[in-house]
Formats: C-alpha cells, sequence, structure tokens
C-alpha cells in the first residue's frame, strides 16, 4: 500500500510524463513540484514505485515512466475529472445545439471530442435494438409518388420516396398515415417489421395497393439501417512517438468496425464513464491505446457509446471530462429532438 507521499510522486510524475513525453527524473520533480522532500527521498520513493511495478526505466540513467499499472492507480486514485467553464459549457451545448438531424449530430459530436481531447473521437450511432418509431409522416409529392418519413425516438430521421402503383389523393394519405401512426408509435423498430406485415388489413380493399408499395418501403428501411455504425475522427492527432510498437497497426484497427463495436462494447457498463488503459484493451492492435467512454442517450437509457482513444500517455483528467460532458450534452438533444 502507497503512502500519500508516493501517491504524490506517482502523480507529480504521471503529470510530467504526459505533458513533456520525456522520463522523468528526481531533479525535474524537486525543481517543478513542491513535494517538500529532498531529492533523496524522491529518489527512494521512486525507488519503490518502480519495484511495486507503477514506473520503470526505459533504459539506464534514464528518469522514469508510467506503467499501465502505474496509469491505472493514477486514474483510479489520484487524478480528478477536469471540470468546463461555463464559457467552454456554453460552447459544446451551442454547437452541438446546431446539428439538424442523427446523422449531424454524430459528425459534430466527433469532431467536437477530437478538439477538446487532442484525441482520436469514436461515436456509435445510438442502437436499433433500443429505438423506437416516434412519428410516421407521409407526404404527397405528386398523384403517383409520396415521401415518407420515419422519425425514431433516438432522433434518426430516414427519408424515402415511395412510386404509388395508383393515383392518391390527400384523404387516403390521411388514412393512411393514421393507420401508420397507430401501429407503429411506440414500438421498438426490432418489433416494427412484424407489426407492418400486420398492416394490410387495417386498410380499405382499393387503397391497399399503395399501401403495400409504403410497407414495402417502411420494411426495406428498417432493413438497411438494422447496421450499426461507429464513427471516427481525429485519427491525425495520434503520433507514431506514442506508439513503441508503431502506430499502424492502430490505424488499421482503427478502420475496422467490427473492431471498434467491440471496442466499445467492452468498455464497461452502458451509462458509467469507465477507462481501459493499454493491456486492459483485450482487442488485436489496441492495446497500446487507453480509451475513455461513456454511454449516451435520451433520459435515463443508455443507446449507444462514445468516448476516445489515444496513447497511454494521456491527459485522462481532461478526456474524462470531456467525454462525461459531451455524452450528457448529446443526451439531452436526442431527448429534445
Amino acid at each position: 500500500m502507497l503512502d500519500d507521499r508516493k501517491l504524490a510522486v506517482l502523480r507529480a510524475i504521471v503529470e510530467d510524463y504526459v505533458s513533456t513525453n520525456e522520463p522523468v527524473g528526481s531533479k525535474s520533480l524537486v525543481d517543478r513540484h513542491n513535494l517538500d522532500v529532498s531529492p533523496a527521498t524522491i529518489r527512494n520513493d521512486m525507488a519503490v514505485l518502480e519495484e511495486q511495478g507503477f514506473i520503470v526505466q526505459p533504459h539506464t540513467s534514464a528518469g522514469r515512466v508510467p506503467t499501465d499499472k502505474g496509469y491505472r492507480l493514477f486514474v483510479d486514485r489520484l487524478s480528478g475529472v477536469r471540470p468546463f467553464s461555463p464559457a467552454e459549457r456554453r460552447a459544446i451545448e451551442t454547437f452541438l445545439a446546431r446539428a439538424y438531424d442523427l446523422d449531424d449530430v454524430v459528425m459534430r459530436t466527433v469532431r467536437l471530442l477530437a478538439q477538446l481531447t487532442r484525441q482520436v473521437a469514436v461515436v456509435q450511432y445510438p442502437s436499433l435494438t433500443r429505438s423506437s418509431v416516434r412519428h410516421v409522416e407521409l407526404v404527397p409529392l405528386t398523384d403517383r409518388r409520396a415521401l415518407l418519413v420515419l422519425i425514431t425516438d433516438t432522433g434518426r430521421v430516414e427519408q424515402r420516396a415511395v412510386d404509388l402503383p395508383t393515383l392518391v389523393n390527400e384523404d387516403s394519405i390521411i388514412r393512411l398515415r393514421a393507420v401508420l401512426n397507430a401501429c407503429l408509435d411506440g414500438r421498438l423498430l426490432t418489433e416494427a417489421a412484424m407489426a407492418v406485415a400486420d398492416l394490410p388489413g387495417r386498410v380499405a380493399p382499393d387503397e391497399r395497393a399503395n399501401a403495400a408499395a409504403v410497407f414495402s418501403v417502411i420494411l426495406e428501411t428498417l432493413v438497411e439501417r438494422h447496421e450499426e455504425r461507429v464513427i471516427v475522427g481525429g485519427a491525425s492527432n495520434l503520433t507514431p512517438a506514442d506508439f513503441a510498437q508503431g502506430l499502424h497497426e492502430v490505424l488499421e484497427a482503427l478502420e475496422e468496425q467490427v473492431v471498434l463495436m467491440r471496442l466499445l462494447g467492452e468498455s464497461g457498463d452502458q451509462e458509467s464513464l469507465t477507462v481501459r488503459i493499454g493491456s486492459e484493451n483485450q482487442v488485436q492492435g489496441l492495446q497500446s491505446t487507453s480509451l475513455v467512454a461513456s454511454g449516451y442517450g435520451s433520459g435515463d437509457q443508455a443507446l449507444a457509446k462514445l468516448g476516445v482513444l489515444g496513447p497511454t500517455r494521456m491527459d485522462y483528467p481532461t478526456a474524462m471530462g470531456a467525454v462525461r460532458a459531451v455524452a450528457r450534452y448529446v443526451g439531452q438533444i436526442l431527448a429534445e429532438s
């Protein structure tokens, strides 16, 4: 068990190494931090930290750098989440609130996280298995064509043009729209396809041909968008100097949707802020990185995850603060959409 002084020394080593990317020596700790002990005492504390696996000497005559175990203790015991100022919070809220649909929300979130943390941002689209139909709109475009708009409670908006086999009028569009909303409103998308299959019997015989065309497009829309997606941004923030085994395998892993889905899926509870450091990541190619992730959603229900990924030499307090704040604001926007 480390005493408070050794914890303070470890904190100082982590902060200096994150800041400089240079091994940290006892002299620099004395010069930069008010530890109120002699250099000899700090050297002894560093020896204990090294013996217990919290820091390591990369080569002879060098200072020390944190290990994955050292970063873990720093995150669990030593660091605090950096709070955002009122001005920063307003800027985040304003930037995200300008989004006009779910795709724009996701893209803005990726850009924002990458800019705030200088790391790689990863944002998962809200899971279709947890999304429900909020409203179906049907708008006549011509007498043989209509626009179908499917809106979910997670902000997803799907628009499709429907070619109709017979002439249509405003009254028939109103009736069909009412049937669709009565049957689909509030249903999970995973249940909606089955509900659509039962709709033809609720439509007058002379309107069933047009109704069948609309139902077919709804079914196609639900099937097409069943695949989950993760959007990545900010890969240019990564530098080779932070990855002893090479940056190439990290960039390769970031190109694979299956890898990213697994990475986020293994990042702990859906709702909580979690940090996975170095070897704690079991995903091939990403064991030299750290992930800070959180669930986001509307109300108390987390619908997906977002986070940032970077080298283990990460500014954890800032990354944790940014991920937590952005997840909260994205959730608010989805709840209001």
